[in-house]
């Protein structure tokens, strides 16, 4: 797996390089965004490591979809993400991990995950862009999906399609710890002008 600081400095000459590509100063990138300026001076230095939040905040502001701005530069036709070298994303409290190991690109964009959570971790996700589609397969333990008002009890073997563009929950069910596959098919937009509210929120 790509080391912490390596990452972030992956990310931050990215968002570096489409911003100077859409000739925008970092006051644009941040009213585009929501993220402070402040912030986005440290993500391109490669000082920070950005929350998944952040990261589809700024996505979303430049038009290229979560993957692109996380992943190495494309040189094959097929793409092998070795084990332990997917993007780490999203840790948990209590330690859960998710990783963004394999991507492709749009127009429909796909995101392949694999996630662990232990008893006590929780993701929080507001709304991801309209038509966003997710699917999820239970590996190990028990996982609980709440999506909209609704709430799905799953165990190990049990798999889902829901709406990504609703508000969604996923908990760690139980005292042993958890692991689950998901892939998410959302459609690529084109990047925010400046001052238009972005939709994709968060997603941690």
């Amino acid at each position: 797996m790509p080391a912490p600081d390596d990452l972030a400095l992956a990310i931050g000459a990215r968002v570096r390089e489409e911003r100077r590509r859409r000739d925008w100063t970092l006051d644009q990138l941040a009213e585009a965004s929501t993220v402070s300026r402040r912030m986005l001076v440290t993500v391109e230095q490669g000082a920070a490591n950005p929350s998944i939040a952040t990261l589809l905040r700024l996505s979303d502001a430049l038009g290229i979809g979560l993957p692109e701005l996380v992943a190495p530069p494309r040189s094959a036709a097929a793409e092998i993400t070795r084990a332990g070298t997917g993007a780490l994303l999203w840790q948990g409290e209590h330690g859960g991990r998710g990783v963004l190991v394999a991507t492709s690109p749009g127009p429909l964009v796909h995101e392949l995950w694999h996630w662990t959570m232990q008893p006590g971790d929780q993701l929080a996700s507001d709304p991801h862009r309209p038509g966003c589609r997710e699917l999820l397969q239970v590996l190990e333990g028990a996982v609980v999906l709440a999506v909209g008002d609704e709430r799905h009890e799953l165990a190990a073997g049990d798999a889902i399609a829901f709406a990504g563009d609703e508000p969604h929950v996923y908990s760690c069910a139980g005292d042993a710890p958890a692991a689950f596959s998901m892939t998410v098919l959302e459609p690529a937009g084109p990047a925010a002008e400046p001052g238009t509210p972005t939709t994709h929120v968060a997603r941690s």
